[in-house]
């Protein structure tokens, strides 16, 4: 399964879907450039959906990771939301949660983000 992305960006924030297998690093380089251009356009508030992430590894949590850094070093933040069981387990066995924010849903997302 090919991984892609889209990121809706409003300008206040950008909600950022992932679809697929993130397994390679190659594979979030055009996502992270994309990133640091919504930085630069001071819009660094992001609610990340992983609905349609079907699968990440180690390579895959450290796209989420930069992320979150890019928006933090920014002043801003990133929320997840929307994990499916695998994606949730491995949140949790890598305690990626105490790091991240966690919504069940784009609205509560946002909700977070609105703070």
């Amino acid at each position: 399964m090919v991984f892609e992305y889209s990121v809706a960006n409003n300008g206040e924030y950008a909600v950022i879907s992932l679809s697929g297998n993130l397994i390679e690093k190659s594979q979030a380089i055009a996502l992270l450039e994309e990133a640091d251009t919504l930085a630069k356009q001071n819009c660094n508030r992001w609610a990340i959906n992983l609905d349609q992430l079907a699968y990440m590894n180690s390579s895959g949590l450290n796209t989420l990771i930069q992320l979150l850094t890019k928006a933090r070093v920014g002043g801003g933040e990133a929320v997840l939301y929307n994990m499916n069981k695998k994606i949730n387990e491995l949140i949790l066995i890598t305690r990626l949660h105490t790091l991240f924010k966690v919504a069940e849903s784009e609205t509560d997302a946002l909700a977070v983000l609105s703070v």
